[in-house]
């Protein structure tokens, strides 16, 4: 039986002149056992008075009370004793104990003195046999009490247990200061629960040092700090949480200061990473075997919440976690400078590819490392993608560039080494201050990362800063919020076809009219964005690919119910794809097999082609372009005339139409070389049995004067301006039930081709 104080007692129970409706009973046997009774009291074992019948014990009761405990412990095998009050007043004494022969508490029967003419008053023996009964049943009472509260304050204790774990498990993932601010309410709910007077989290690889006290003090961060080098090894060197309740002394003075409870945090693999260490006091509670299982318990969680919200790799948080604490910053920006700094590892690919993806990791960690020593009080960094990292720093950009160069420079210092040879390291850095109106990380590291891109493009291995002033950083700025725009608008189907008329120059039989179709995009407030505005965009972030399947997919599918129609007319579908496409693996297969299930004529479609992107992959332009003329398609050279290599593409690909740049076309009238080069081309392309176009035709005079050079086609606002192309289908009538079609309809369209192409 494992007793419990007196004083834990509900204290209705023991206010002097109280004793509580339990204990009226027992009072009121005594009293009819021994009337001569006049008061009863009940005193700890601290000889402290829990209750009594009277409002005043006086102070002789009290001396009384404390040499019958004095005697009861030295002679536990005592059934009671009887004192004499003032000389006169008997005092009968009990002392209560449970099974296990605890003191519970110390009962005292305070009787009335003796008259003269009365008898003496009774010895103990006498009275202690006749109240014998009324005692074991209290002495009973006081131990099913004591066992009550015992489980109450057990059942309590486990209860707040389960409610720490159940807060921590609906907790979630560190949001605010060093370490998440998750991860210091656990450590806070942690040292309250505990009743520990400071606690600490240490994590030396991630750079996490947490400490949190119970009361208001700042926190002894500089004992901690020593404190980790000797804890560490006592929590590697076994896997059970370590307790410590013997405290400094001359005896051991390699002992803490404190009792201590540590408990390791594993890693996955089961490696030690880190303590989380919690302090009581000399005089405090010594940590028993619940403490330390339910501090096991919270410093897993507290495992598990810096697992994940750090890189293992770098050391450095995750993205989740750097997004939730860019959010704070963001919010704090208005009063306080932040600037943004995004890195960009220089050839890493290279490195994996000629030393394998384990040198490549090393750098990174190296990397993480070298950020993490460095990092100015404050600041907070992660790796955001595979190569790339953004650190956020409390400063100017004057001083976060200086930074950044800082660690440029220690970059180059790292020791990376293959098994052939050393190998370089070097970073391109962005830097730029930080919105306070951003709404998101991307809008925070949107001018860091333009400035990193220009970096890169600048040669590599240097600092950038962001400057509005700079024409080619701010575009990329801009193309970083269009990036998105574009991703949303394809995504929800904000994509739409103009048609611009193309018209022949000779009424010839080979002659007919075109279309060409002009790439649109709608934005969220449903204004038209044309093609200048997000094309940019789309090639530097590996959206044309995307872009080209939606136009080949989004024609077929507007021609297929007029299939009956167009089949056997000859009429043409120039679709422009990108150079981008032809570096897409499974793009060309992709076109011919939507070509052959269309159940559209091939001779419908003549794909189009720029020259600088045939130049830069003319194999695979080449082998694309027989598979298409193979089918029946027509294949194109846009903006003839630019590139360095013209004749040669010309003579060896397989095309049957060029477009004429729009720049020869625009001056034709004023400057003569752009004329003699207008003229050349349409008479090389007629000899060779290839159709032109010109471009960009805005006046009745350039239209004439480029008749008059030769050439086929004619498109541009002199011509005809651009319309829906669902405007446009709606002249083509559709098949009848029954499959016929409309013979004037037929004959009205005649001589329409179509020409369909993605507008760069």
């Amino acid at each position: 039986m494992v007793s419990i104080p007196m004083s834990a007692l509900p204290l209705s129970d023991y206010v002097p002149g109280q004793p509580g409706d339990r204990f009226d009973p027992y009072v009121r046997l005594i009293r009819s056992l021994l009337p001569r009774t006049a008061c009863v009291a009940m005193f700890g074992p601290a000889g402290e008075l829990l209750w009594t019948t009277e409002t005043v014990a006086g102070p002789d009761l009290v001396n009384i009370v404390d040499d019958a405990l004095l005697s009861s412990r030295a002679n536990p095998e005592s059934a009671g004793q009887m004192r004499l009050l003032d000389g006169s007043i008997p005092v009968y004494l009990w002392a209560l104990r449970d099974d296990e022969q605890q003191l519970l508490s110390l009962l005292a029967v305070v009787g009335r003195a003796s008259e003269p003419h009365e008898k003496r008053s009774a010895d103990f023996s006498f009275v202690g046999q006749l109240l014998a009964p009324a005692v074991e049943c209290l002495r009973r009472e006081l131990i099913a009490h004591a066992t009550i509260e015992e489980l109450a304050h057990t059942v309590g204790g486990l209860d707040k247990d389960l409610n720490l774990l159940l807060t921590q498990d609906s907790a979630g993932l560190p949001t605010a200061e060093a370490g998440g601010g998750d991860l210091q309410q656990l450590l806070q709910q942690t040292i309250e629960h505990l009743r520990a007077s400071t606690g600490a989290l240490l994590v030396p690889e991630k750079n996490v040092m947490l400490v949190r006290s119970a009361d208001a003090r700042p926190p002894d961060t500089q004992f901690w700090m020593r404190a980790h080098r000797r804890l560490l090894p006592l929590v590697q060197a076994q896997r059970e949480p370590l307790i410590l309740n013997e405290t400094q002394s001359i005896e051991a003075p390699e002992a803490f200061p404190f009792r201590v409870l540590c408990c390791s945090l594993r890693s996955r693999t089961g490696r030690t990473i880190g303590v989380l260490a919690l302090l009581r006091e000399p005089f405090g509670d010594a940590f028993g075997a619940r403490d330390a299982h339910v501090g096991e318990i919270l410093a897993r969680k507290a495992t598990s919440a810096i697992e994940s919200n750090y890189d293992p790799l770098s050391g450095l948080y995750t993205r989740p976690a750097f997004e939730r604490r860019v959010n704070t910053v963001v919010a704090d920006a208005k009063t306080t400078a932040w600037s943004a700094l995004y890195i960009d590892v220089d050839q890493l690919h290279a490195i994996n590819e000629s030393s394998g993806m384990h040198v490549g990791d090393a750098l990174l960690g190296q990397l993480g490392e070298l950020i993490r020593q460095r990092l100015p009080p404050g600041a907070f960094g992660a790796r955001i993608s595979g190569d790339r990292f953004a650190l956020m720093i409390p400063a100017r950009v004057h001083d976060a560039e200086a930074f950044a160069e800082a660690l440029r420079e220690g970059t180059e210092r790292l020791a990376l080494v293959s098994a052939e040879s050393r190998l370089p390291v070097s970073i391109s850095a962005g830097v730029a201050s930080v919105d306070s109106q951003a709404t998101d990380l991307a809008q925070v590291l949107a001018p860091a990362e333009t400035a990193c891109k220009a970096a890169k493009d600048r040669g590599r291995n240097r600092v950038e800063v962001y400057q509005p002033s700079d024409a080619s950083i701010v575009r990329r700025h801009a193309d970083i919020g269009m990036a998105g725009q574009l991703r949303e608008a394809i995504d929800s189907g904000r994509l739409r076809l103009d048609a611009q008329l193309i018209l022949p120059f000779a009424a010839a039989e080979s002659a007919r009219p075109h279309y060409e179709l002009l790439l649109r995009m709608t934005d969220e407030d449903g204004q038209t964005v044309g093609p200048d505005s997000f094309m940019s965009a789309a090639t530097r972030y590996q959206l044309m690919p995307v872009i080209d399947r939606w136009v080949i997919s989004h024609v077929i599918e507007a021609l297929q119910p007029r299939a009956g129609i167009l089949e056997g007319k000859a009429l043409g579908f120039a679709i422009n794809f990108s150079g981008q496409s032809l570096n897409d693996e499974g793009f060309a297969d992709y076109l011919v097999k939507s070509i052959g299930a269309s159940g559209l004529d091939p001779e419908l479609f003549c794909f189009e082609l720029t020259e600088n992107a045939t130049v830069a992959n003319l194999a695979r332009t080449e082998a694309l372009m027989r598979r298409l003329r193979q089918l029946g398609c027509g294949v194109a050279l846009d903006d003839f005339g630019t590139g360095l290599s013209s004749l040669s593409c010309l003579r060896q690909l397989p095309v049957t139409m060029l477009k004429i740049d729009g720049s020869f076309v625009r001056d034709v009238l004023k400057d003569a070389r752009a004329e003699s080069m207008v003229r050349a081309i349409a008479q090389l392309a007629r000899s060779m049995s290839i159709t032109t176009v010109a471009e960009y035709i805005e006046t009745e005079a350039i239209s004439a004067r480029i008749a008059e050079l030769g050439v086929d086609y004619g498109q541009g606002f002199a011509i005809g301006r651009p319309i829906p192309l669902e405007d446009l289908l709606t002249e083509l009538p559709l098949p009848s039930a029954a499959g016929s079609e409309d013979p004037e309809a037929t004959g009205e369209h005649e001589q329409i081709t179509w020409f369909a192409g993605a507008a760069r």
